[in-house]
């Protein structure tokens, strides 16, 4: 069955309900950004396979939104499926609930799964299209009637990960979550965001596609901590561990039952943005509601000790990984037949030779010269190329180990490239390190200081139209609000709060030319305390990457001296950490590849 035979009998079923428009979008019940297989309901019924998109249904007309990262993506994958492709924040493209508010008839209904669209984008919904009287229909998977050989939910073992890596107990940040519901006047908190419950539990598992993490919510009061998970998942330490934390197991649907029993005298805390529709609309009308950020959030983003400790040996031993990969590259592109494809199971092949690594953090972006232009472009069997020499390949990965995640990117030149290409390497290159050399006042969020690493790209006339940066969690999500950086604001990204010390981020500034290249080079940082005077406390940014950026596609020319020691500084750094690990021949190729420019 097809992307247009599906949609034929989405439509059906739509006019068997009585539903003039559907919607379906990327997310999980727990808003997540990658989801296991059975949840790609929006990826079965568009053929779209990016992990950003909301697909919406009526009976004459079907579109998908998506955003910049994956236009060349999408048009391609949607091509001849009957579904326009909708770029978002492109001039003159209305958002999804603009296509609704025209599209929807007086008193319509518009019909979704409540479980996979967030309390947010239901109220933005409820106030776009209240002037209309349109009905919400938020109990039916439809979707899901289509899909008849739906893969069903994981069944995936949980681990524990061990407070030797997590410095911190379950029972304790427990604690400090009631102290903050203490604060907000809440008696109830509800979780439902999967990294947020992990977090708190200190379980990980294997029912998110990259993500290590459970599907599992909790229901906290302060007396008793209710973790939903299906229990068959847990051994005998896992399950042990839960109840000396002080959570009680329930069947992983039941908290839908749970959550109406709650009393009229209680107050719920609760995240818009990380609770789905369907949940929310189950908490009885009289129970107070206090809506805001979940207080996991900030806290799992403030790295303690013991975690940053951790994730530089993380990247220690992921920068060996990749500095292998790099001198593969070199050393096989354009002698031997080497692809895409071939070169992406290389890299994997040398991330499975590190102590504690689990499995990539993020489907791996492996992209030879124009595919590079597409900044999420995953390669398949029908796009694989074969590498040569005189273009340059884009490779955006990350590893999940015990001591935490990693997100790296690479662009290499094979053989001898363009002055052109250098240009634009070049520029990223500078733009890359000024936001890592940055010292800036407490209070700075990642808006305030985008320019630094925007500013050599702007120069150029080009822009990249992504973020520039984003947090990242610990062995949890590779994407991890509450802070990234980006000129202007996504309110659905919860980028907005101030740069804490510990919070871990990528600086990864590119350029994209459609039909040409791309180029993007990523390191990960963590705010540190400096000096503190009469003007405030300062901050600066400690690199947490350590892999050879490509002196065969650098004009150092272009850079200032300022700029070039700061290159010449982190390739000393780059070599005296990773040495002792390598053999005599990798020391040799690696000294070549961190010399002084």
């Amino acid at each position: 069955m097809n992307v247009a035979e599906r949609i034929v009998k989405l439509r059906t079923l739509m006019a068997q309900a009585g539903m003039d428009a559907y919607v379906v979008p990327s997310a999980d019940n727990h808003q997540s950004e990658y989801v296991g297989e059975h949840f790609k309901c929006r990826r079965f019924i568009t053929g779209f396979t990016g992990s950003a998109g909301t697909a919406v249904f009526t009976q004459n007309k079907a579109g998908l939104w998506t955003d910049g990262r994956y236009f060349e993506q999408a048009e391609r994958q949607l091509a001849g499926s009957g579904l326009e492709l909708y770029r978002m924040r492109e001039p003159g493209v209305p958002t999804v609930e603009e296509f609704l508010t025209a599209e929807l008839p007086e008193n319509g209904v518009l019909g979704f799964d409540g479980r996979v669209l967030s309390v947010e984008e239901g109220k933005d919904f409820e106030a776009a299209l209240s002037y209309k009287n349109i009905r919400f229909a938020f109990e039916e998977d439809l979707v899901g009637k289509v899909w008849t050989d739906r893969p069903p939910l994981s069944e995936e073992p949980a681990f524990l990960l061990a407070e030797k890596y997590t410095g911190e107990s379950a029972a304790h940040k427990l604690a400090r979550v009631r102290e903050k519901m203490r604060q907000v006047g809440a008696t109830v908190h509800v979780l439902a965001s999967l990294d947020d419950v992990s977090w708190l539990i200190n379980l990980r598992g294997n029912d998110i596609e990259y993500s290590p993490l459970l599907l599992s919510y909790a229901l906290i009061d302060m007396d008793k901590a209710l973790l939903f998970m299906d229990e068959c998942k847990l051994n005998a330490e896992c399950r042990a561990y839960v109840n000396e934390s002080g959570f009680t197991l329930r069947p992983y649907n039941d908290i839908y039952k749970e959550i109406t029993f709650l009393a009229k005298q209680e107050t719920i805390l609760l995240d818009p943005m990380k609770l789905n529709f369907a949940l929310y609309k189950s908490i009885p009308d009289n129970v107070r509601k206090v809506e805001r950020p979940n207080p996991t959030i900030l806290m799992k983003a403030m790295k303690n000790q013991v975690e940053l400790s951790n994730i530089r040996e993380a990247h220690i031993k992921d920068g060996v990984a990749v500095t292998r990969f790099m001198r593969w590259v070199k050393q096989h592109a354009g002698k031997d037949t080497l692809t895409e494809l071939s070169a992406t199971d290389q890299l994997i092949a040398f991330r499975k030779e590190q102590d504690g690594y689990y499995w990539d953090s993020f489907e791996p972006i492996c992209a030879y010269r124009d595919h590079a232009a597409m900044m999420h472009y995953t390669s398949t069997l029908e796009t694989d190329v074969v590498m040569k020499p005189g273009a340059l390949f884009l490779n955006d990965t990350g590893g999940n180990y015990s001591e935490g995640s990693t997100d790296i990117t690479r662009t290499f030149a094979i053989g001898s490239v363009s002055q052109e290409l250098k240009v634009h390497f070049t520029a990223v290159l500078r733009a890359m390190l000024r936001l890592a050399s940055a010292n800036f006042l407490y209070g700075c969020t990642g808006y305030n200081l985008d320019i630094l690493a925007r500013g050599p790209v702007w120069d150029l006339g080009i822009d990249f139209r992504c973020g520039t940066g984003h947090g990242v969690g610990y062995m949890l999500s590779i994407h991890e609000p509450p802070t990234g950086f980006r000129w202007y604001v996504v309110p659905a990204k919860n980028e907005t709060h101030p740069l804490e010390e510990g919070m871990v981020l990528t600086d990864e500034p590119g350029i994209y030319v459609e039909g040409s290249h791309g180029i993007r080079i990523e390191n990960e940082m963590v705010v540190q305390k400096g000096d503190a005077n009469e003007y405030g406390q300062f901050m600066h940014f400690e690199t947490l990457t350590f892999v050879p950026i490509d002196l065969d596609a650098i004009d150092p020319a272009l850079m200032n001296e300022q700029e070039r020691a700061w290159l010449n500084k982190y390739h000393r750094s780059v070599y005296n950490k990773l040495a002792p690990r390598m053999t005599a021949d990798e020391r040799e190729w690696l000294a070549r590849y961190t010399r002084a420019i």
